[in-house]
């Protein structure tokens, strides 16, 4: 094996799906790329990093509420360039031609581009380590869509996207306990 260096190693376990995060500031709604992003329970609990350096936080923090959008491999460029831009001047959803679509409990709206919507309340912040936990409320699909290739950042501005997939469900349901 070959050294590679310690400031890359995130790259191997680099977490995803890459998604956008919808806020609405009470003006206007916004749009963020977050690639590190984590599912922390079965019961939609969610955790993102993000900070004062992004344009949304404001609105996050304020609002207490977002969305997270899960794009699709066919929507890569258009992933990278909301990331590549500030709302704090600039329409994204006009930018890019994204539909803002109503969500049922959270004033953020979901992209009707995406393949799914999940409506969150912040949780908590621990601003120590940017890190925004959140409880997702309502989750949308878009089960007509062809295209539902997950985005995964490596890090280093390239990406891949899910590939074949493997079901093994029946199997690991006969291990589970009781209720799961």
């Amino acid at each position: 094996m070959e050294t590679l260096p310690l400031s890359r190693a995130f790259t191997l376990i680099e977490p995803g799906p890459v998604v956008l995060v919808t806020t609405h500031d009470g003006t206007r709604p916004n749009i963020m790329t977050i690639t590190w992003t984590m599912v922390r329970g079965f019961d939609a609990e969610f955790a993102l990093t993000t900070g004062p350096w992004n344009h949304s936080w404001r609105a996050l923090k304020d609002s207490g509420e977002c969305v997270l959008a899960i794009p699709t491999a066919d929507m890569i460029d258009t992933v990278v360039g909301i990331g590549m831009c500030s709302g704090a001047d600039t329409d994204k959803f006009a930018r890019f031609g994204l539909t803002p679509l109503p969500a049922r409990h959270v004033a953020a709206p979901l992209i009707g581009e995406c393949l799914a919507n999940i409506e969150c309340r912040v949780e908590e912040i621990v601003e120590r380590l940017n890190l925004v936990l959140l409880q997702g409320v309502a989750a949308h699909i878009d089960s007509a869509r062809t295209e539902r290739r997950l985005l995964h950042a490596v890090g280093d501005g390239t990406f891949t996207a899910d590939g074949e997939r493997f079901d093994r469900s029946a199997a690991m349901r006969a291990k589970l306990p009781p209720g799961l």
